[in-house]
């Protein structure tokens, strides 16, 4: 299938061909027939990515502070690397869409294949879609003219500020911004028996939008003409539908409402309140989350995790019920919107429409129609056309079984400035990530179909990047194949996991590594070498300022995720055993106990080594992000090194040396180096039986804490 994606970087839109995606447990496989490009967010984001970096950053001055934050920890040539790579992913576009249900995943019993279903979130501009249960609405059997449906989306966002702003029948009700969502919104309210009075900088409205009537809202007397309208009192409620950097909508609506009266916000203005206006008439400013209730929530919206209609009567998909209702009741009309239907594989002509619109088009609503075409449900791609492998020990042949985040920022760009690696196949379930892969390298092909890989006599190196909880199935059968196997940590969450593995790896002719780069970084092997001509235990202390991240991320779920002590900690037992070379006698975990944290990240973990070494490790998400985000110190001999978040080294002896350095270093680059050393057989690969040792000590400490 194809997927259209915005490129960050110059702003351009790039359509990539990937594999259709497959069925998940409350999801369905949906075709799509039409979807809405919406004039106000894409083109915002269409904009943002032609600008240059400097107005890229005047623009966003929250990810400018985010980068500062980072340079001030992980020095400049790393938070660079990190900023420019991120404006090199692409990212997927389109959220509202109409299409024809394909497959439905397990636990769906009430959408079947053939049904149609209005679409939004998960609805991007693709010829193929995968969509939570959560986020459809089935359109009724005689539901007449289904490009309307396409705007659901919308129409949730204009349902939820009528909501947020508790209209009530036969109230008034000013719109400011007359768009294509303010114009939507007037239309709902018409239908639910309120008059509306509409305010935008030009009469933009069509026959099809019933207003008690227009004010020109750059008029000097709008709000004269909108008191006159009301008999003096104000509207009831005003809703801002605009999308402008000015705050000229906040302070119409101030003038307008009448005396405790609410306005919402559902479009993206400048939001400077004034406090005169909203004391004298003790208003009420709310602003609506997007679709409704659920929208940015993983149970939900990942999860499918409905919210009880008792409590929440309108969550993100029953405003799209609701949408879908009010057009097959027909109280609802847009045809008179929809001015534009443009061939997907035409895209390219939507975008240049709502932003430089050179031939000055005048439109409204934008839909991008999707024929047929083979190849729109292919299992495989080619995205190019590649030459033949390299002879057998010129380069290793990898494939990639997920293409997420950590992939992209690291996985790939690491190997590809190593040159031993050739990437040959992506393995993904479908979805937006596996084209923002493909757009930052080609592979011979990709598949949904990770079993392909195994038996590609080409491939001789399989990479896990998935979440947490699939690892050990991936990694057992990929060794059972024959395959060498790097998996990103931690190898498995479970003691049973951990035994099918290691049984796995003892019968394969295929080696086993896992992603504890940090024991190959330069400053951990520097510590390493001089540490080995000491016979006196040492002390090591390391302190990791994880930082907060949300409790509803996966990793935080103990079933998919594992939590973050087994899912990142388990890099600072590995540096500890690299450091000290000798087993693991006892490890101890001991979790915080604090309502104000209540995820499980924030832990004590003790450590005593064969050695007679004993380690502490804090890990944290209670500090600031100013502080780094890890800090090593080890003792030993009259010595103390102090490692800075691997960016510098400092020595206490009988002098202090220090050596700083500009470019972070966790030892991935070393990592692959030794990676292609056991695969060449130059040296033994120790570093996977400490991996065991370490996942093992660990995941018994964590079942113990858990009770």
């Amino acid at each position: 299938m194809k997927q259209l994606y915005l490129m960050v970087d110059d702003g351009s839109m790039r359509e990539i061909e990937v594999p259709a995606p497959t069925p998940k447990k409350g999801f369905l496989i949906v075709e799509t027939l039409w979807s809405v490009v919406s004039a106000g967010t894409e083109r915002g984001l269409a904009s943002f990515g032609g600008k240059n970096l400097v107005a890229k950053a005047l623009e966003r001055p929250d990810q400018v502070k985010k980068v500062l934050e980072k340079l001030s920890t992980d020095g400049f040539v790393t938070t660079m690397e990190s900023a420019f790579n991120k404006l090199g992913e692409p990212m997927p576009m389109g959220y509202s869409a109409v299409g024809r249900v394909i497959s439905v995943g397990e636990g769906i019993t009430d959408i079947f294949p053939g049904d149609l279903v209005a679409m939004v979130g998960q609805a991007y501009h693709a010829e193929v879609n995968r969509v939570n249960r959560n986020l459809v609405s089935k359109l009724p059997e005689d539901f007449k003219d289904i490009r309307q449906a396409a705007f659901c989306a919308l129409g949730g966002i204009a349902l939820q500020g009528i909501h947020q702003a508790d209209v009530r029948p036969g109230e008034t009700v000013g719109i400011i911004g007359l768009g294509l969502i303010g114009q939507i919104c007037a239309r709902i309210l018409d239908a639910y028996g309120c008059d509306v009075i509409g305010f935008d900088i030009a009469d933009r409205t069509k026959p099809g939008t019933r207003l008690r009537s227009f004010i020109n809202s750059s008029d000097d007397n709008a709000a004269e003409l909108a008191l006159a309208e009301t008999e003096g009192r104000g509207v009831d409620k005003v809703i801002i539908a605009a999308a402008t950097g000015s705050n000229d909508p906040m302070d119409l609506a101030a003038a307008i409402a009448r005396d405790r009266a609410t306005i919402c916000m559902i479009g993206v203005t400048k939001m400077d309140i004034d406090r005169r206006p909203y004391y004298k008439k003790e208003l009420t400013f709310t602003i609506a989350r997007s679709y409704g209730a659920g929208r940015y929530q993983a149970d939900y919206e990942e999860k499918g995790v409905d919210l009880p209609i008792g409590y929440v009567r309108f969550t993100e998909g029953r405003n799209v019920e609701e949408f879908v209702r009010l057009i097959a009741r027909g109280r609802l009309d847009l045809s008179d919107l929809i001015t534009h239907e443009i061939p997907f594989e035409n895209a390219q002509r939507a975008y240049e429409m709502i932003t430089t619109n050179k031939n000055k088009e005048p439109y409204v609503g934008i839909l991008l129609a999707y024929g047929e075409r083979d190849g729109k449900f292919d299992d495989v791609v080619k995205p190019v056309v590649k030459k033949t492998r390299m002879a057998q020990g010129d380069k290793v042949g990898v494939a990639l079984i997920g293409g997420g985040g950590f992939v992209r920022s690291t996985i790939l760009p690491v190997m590809k400035a190593n040159g031993s690696f050739e990437f040959r196949a992506l393995a993904t379930t479908g979805g937006s990530s596996t084209g923002q892969t493909l757009g930052m390298e080609d592979f011979a092909y990709v598949t949904n179909d990770y079993g392909r890989v195994l038996g590609d006599d080409a491939i001789d190196l399989v990479i896990v990047s998935t979440n947490h909880n699939s690892h050990a199935r991936f990694v057992v059968e990929a060794l059972q194949a024959g395959k060498n196997v790097y998996c990103e940590k931690p190898l498995c969450l479970t003691l049973e996991e951990l035994d099918s593995i290691e049984a796995a790896y003892r019968a394969s002719v295929g080696e086993l590594f896992c992603g504890m780069n940090r024991r190959f970084a330069p400053a951990i092997s520097q510590i390493r070498e001089e540490l080995k001509t000491k016979d006196i235990p040492a002390v090591y202390d390391y302190i990791v300022n994880a930082g907060e991240i949300p409790s509803d991320h996966w990793t935080q779920d103990e079933s998919v995720g594992g939590g973050r002590i087994i899912g990142e900690a388990c890099h600072m037992v590995d540096v500890i055993q690299s450091l000290d070379g000798s087993d693991i006698e006892d490890l101890s975990l001991t979790f915080a106990n604090s309502d104000g944290f209540p995820c499980k990240d924030n832990a004590l973990i003790s450590m005593r080594m064969g050695s007679g070494a004993i380690a502490n490790v804090v890990y944290t998400s209670m500090g600031s992000k100013k502080y780094p985000k890890e800090e090593l110190r080890v003792f030993s001999s009259g010595n103390v090194y102090e490692m800075d978040n691997y960016v510098g080294l400092t020595r206490y002896s009988n002098v202090k040396k220090s050596s700083p350095k500009v470019r972070q270093d966790k030892g991935f680059k070393n990592e692959y180096a030794y990676m292609l050393d056991v695969l060449a057989g130059k040296c033994a690969n120790s570093a996977i039986e400490d991996a065991f040792k370490g996942h093992r000590a660990l995941l018994k400490a964590l079942e113990n804490a858990r009770g």
